[in-house]
């Protein structure tokens, strides 16, 4: 059964998430999309919708959906979920997100182009923000090929999700070849910040590379 209530709030805090990214230029359009995890046992996410603009998302505009990434039962309004929804799911799975964030910066697009096995970053302030050391540590945003099948795109997510002494992964981020990047983080705060973060350390990276 389908909370309407918790849904629609969910979707608030999605489109407030939204507006702010496409201010960005980093949602143009219907791109992009967010999840917010609403349940573990079974997973349940709050997903965005497919098909509208991220700058006038409506708190309507998001859906439920399962571990898989499905659209639930119970839905009537004909909604659709984000293609991409079954990567929030395994994302939200794998890692223990409360939030996820797909954003088509140009900066990370750049660096997954540039550097196809991985984006290395290190002796940068801003490491901190995404949970490193400023200095003395080679931290490395993982590169994956895209593909249009979510459980082939997930099962290559995962096999580059580091997994140290704590469970926390060497950055809440990665990159899809091509297309963009996704963050996460324990909360929409938290993930908002990572997303940021990582956009600012790729941008200066590809400004800064050897010609």
């Amino acid at each position: 059964m389908i909370d309407e209530r918790r849904l629609r709030e969910a979707g608030a805090v999605l489109a407030a998430e939204s507006a702010r990214f496409a201010s960005m230029g980093w949602m143009r359009g219907t791109s992009g999309n967010l999840s917010l995890t609403l349940d573990r046992d079974p997973l349940r996410l709050a997903v965005t919708a497919s098909g509208f603009d991220k700058s006038e998302l409506a708190p309507e505009h998001v859906v439920l959906v399962d571990g898989k990434g499905d659209l639930l039962p119970g839905d009537t309004r004909g909604l659709i979920p984000s293609a991409e929804a079954g990567l929030h799911a395994r994302i939200a799975a794998v890692t223990g997100a409360g939030a996820a964030v797909h954003v088509h910066a140009m900066a990370a697009v750049e660096a997954g182009f540039h550097w196809p096995e991985g984006v290395a970053i290190s002796d940068m302030e801003m490491l901190k923000g995404i949970g490193h050391s400023a200095h003395g540590e080679r931290v490395v945003i993982p590169v994956v090929q895209n593909s249009q099948d979510m459980v082939e795109l997930g099962d290559r997510f995962e096999a580059v999700y580091r997994r140290p002494a704590g469970g926390i992964a060497e950055v809440p981020a990665i990159i899809v070849a091509s297309h963009g990047m996704y963050a996460w983080g324990e909360d929409v705060a938290a993930a908002r910040r990572h997303t940021e973060i990582t956009e600012w350390l790729l941008r200066f990276t590809v400004r800064t590379r050897a010609r």
